[in-house]
């Protein structure tokens, strides 16, 4: 009876050491990520996983507004939904923000 309980305690301990490892393991990406896009960009939360970043690309400046999705290790990944905007599509779309909103109020 007393070796049953002492594996049972051993493969709980286990377990508890190998979900900590799994949710250390998952920090560590996720602040490498950070780092990663604020060493690149700037992102900001608009939504659940609905960002907006501005970023250099081969020497252009970028807008994108895109769903991110999360890989297996826990890392964020940009996910195919989204859109890149250059600076003077950008442009466009500021000058017409009100008449977006306008349209929008109609509705």
């Amino acid at each position: 009876m007393s070796a049953y309980k002492g594996s049972d305690k051993d493969l709980r301990l286990r377990k508890c050491r190998k979900a900590k490892k799994k949710e250390n393991r998952k920090k560590e990406v996720e602040e490498k990520s950070k780092k990663q896009r604020s060493e690149s960009s700037v992102i900001m939360l608009i939504g659940k996983m609905r960002y907006v970043s501005v970023r250099d690309f081969k020497g252009k400046v970028l807008n994108d507004i895109r769903e991110y999705w999360m890989d297996p290790e826990g890392e964020m990944k940009p996910g195919r939904r989204g859109i890149s905007l250059n600076l003077e599509q950008w442009s466009q779309l500021k000058e017409q923000i009100s008449d977006i909103d306008d349209a929008v109020r109609k509705l």
